[in-house]
C-alpha cells in the first residue's frame, strides 16, 4: 500500500470550510424548519411530491431524488404518514412498487412553510454571495455531484 497523498494546507483549509459549512448551514436549516414540526428530510420530501406530476413518486424514485437508502425512506415516510402529510399508494402497474402521495394537508404545509424556508436560505447563503460566485459554486461542484451520482 502507497503512502497517502496528504492535503496540502490550502487543500486542507477548503476541505475543512466544505464541512463546516455543510454541517452548519444545514443545522441552521433543519432547526429553522423545526418551528413547523417538519425537518429538512421531511421538506425535501414535501418539495419533490409537490413537483411532481399529480403530487406522487414512485419510491425508489424519492430515494434517489432525496439521496436516501430504500430503507431510511421508508421510515421517514412512515413518520410523515403519521403526520398526515403523505400515504402511500400501490402502484397498479407494479405489484412490487409503492407510490408516496402528497396529501391536501402535506400540500397545505409546503405552501405555508415554502415562503419561510426560502427566506432562511436567501438570510443564510444566498444572499451572502455575489451572483458571480453564486455561478462559481455551482461551476465548482457539479463534476463532483456528478461524480458522486455515478457511483451511486
Amino acid at each position: 500500500m502507497s503512502a497517502p497523498h496528504w492535503l496540502s494546507p490550502a487543500e486542507q483549509r477548503a476541505w475543512r470550510t466544505h464541512l463546516a459549512l455543510n454541517k452548519l448551514l444545514l443545522h441552521r436549516l433543519d432547526r429553522e424548519l423545526q418551528e413547523y414540526s417538519l425537518s429538512l428530510n421531511d421538506y425535501e420530501i414535501l418539495v419533490n411530491l409537490s413537483e411532481s406530476p399529480d403530487r406522487r413518486m414512485r419510491m425508489s424514485d424519492l430515494a434517489d431524488a432525496t439521496i436516501q437508502s430504500r430503507s431510511r425512506l421508508s421510515h421517514q415516510i412512515s413518520r410523515m404518514e403519521a403526520k398526515g402529510l403523505v400515504r402511500r399508494e400501490d402502484c397498479r402497474d407494479d405489484r412490487r412498487g409503492t407510490f408516496a402521495v402528497l396529501t391536501d394537508e402535506g400540500w397545505e404545509t409546503i405552501q405555508r412553510v415554502a415562503p419561510s424556508h426560502v427566506l432562511s436560505v436567501r438570510e443564510h447563503f444566498v444572499d451572502r454571495l455575489t451572483d458571480e460566485q453564486l455561478a462559481a459554486i455551482e461551476t465548482w461542484y457539479a463534476p463532483i455531484v456528478d461524480h458522486l451520482k455515478k457511483l451511486r
